[in-house]
């Protein structure tokens, strides 16, 4: 049973408890005291149940004023249970609402840090490339150099070759000129 319904079943009980008694002793009091006079009577009679109609009025108010104090007792923990709910649900929303922007966060960390990997490939790739197509281009330069130089040692020997043939020939006609 609750805090407040036991408030509650005590307050009606009190009620009952004092009211019984406090009806029933006015009227074996006023009985009791009757004198053999009736008018005398009449009016103690009178008086004890005014007096007694006042304690009931006084007590239906005093059990009305414990019965108010019990439900707004009732109300306010009532109020206070459903503030309680609500801040819970409010700060499980706020965890839910953290947690998915920490998953968020990280999910886009990891894709800034996966475009970061591409981009450094690609910059490797590029520069990679960029090496083999200027050694190649080395290369190339290296052969056609090399070409040069052995076309340029072949047509300087066969220049030589053909100065030293002109040379002999030239000696051979001027010894047979001679000669002859």
């Amino acid at each position: 049973m609750s805090y407040a319904a036991k408030r509650i079943a005590l307050a009606c009980l009190v009620t009952v408890g004092i009211a019984g008694p406090i009806a029933g002793c006015g009227t074996t009091a006023g009985r009791s005291n009757q004198p053999a006079g009736g008018a005398g009577a009449a009016e103690e009679s009178n008086e004890a149940a005014a007096e007694e109609r006042r304690e009931e009025v006084a007590e239906t108010a005093k059990s009305r004023e414990l019965l108010s104090q019990l439900e707004a007792t009732k109300r306010e923990e009532a109020a206070e249970a459903a503030a309680k709910k609500t801040e819970k649900l409010a700060a499980a929303k706020a965890k839910k609402r953290e947690e998915a922007a920490e998953k968020e966060a990280k999910k886009r960390l990891a894709a800034a840090e996966a475009n970061v990997k591409k981009r450094e490939e690609a910059l490797k790739a590029a520069a990679r490339k960029e090496r083999e197509e200027a050694d190649k281009k080395a290369e190339a330069k290296r052969k056609a150099e090399a070409k040069a130089r052995a076309e340029a040692k072949a047509r300087a020997e066969a220049k030589a070759k053909a100065e030293h043939s002109a040379a002999t020939q030239q000696q051979t006609t001027t010894t047979k000129g001679e000669a002859g």
